[in-house]
């Protein structure tokens, strides 16, 4: 029971925030490719719907 609970743990404090990074990375090479498409949008929406649910801020760069 415990173990299963660290691994869902794990995978939360983990993967999530991965696959967002993932997210935005991959709709940052395409809106560099094509442009801003429906695609590229659709992802960055999605990343950042996930980000506000995980409760993580996007780190500014230039703390704007």
């Amino acid at each position: 029971m415990l173990q299963k609970m660290v691994v869902r743990w794990a995978l939360t404090a983990v993967a999530v925030p991965l696959a967002v990074a993932g997210t935005r990375k991959v709709s940052d090479l395409i809106e560099a490719r094509r442009g801003s498409t429906r695609s590229s949008r659709m992802l960055r929406r999605g990343a950042g719907l996930a980000q506000r649910l995980t409760g993580r801020k996007r780190r500014r760069r230039l703390g704007w």
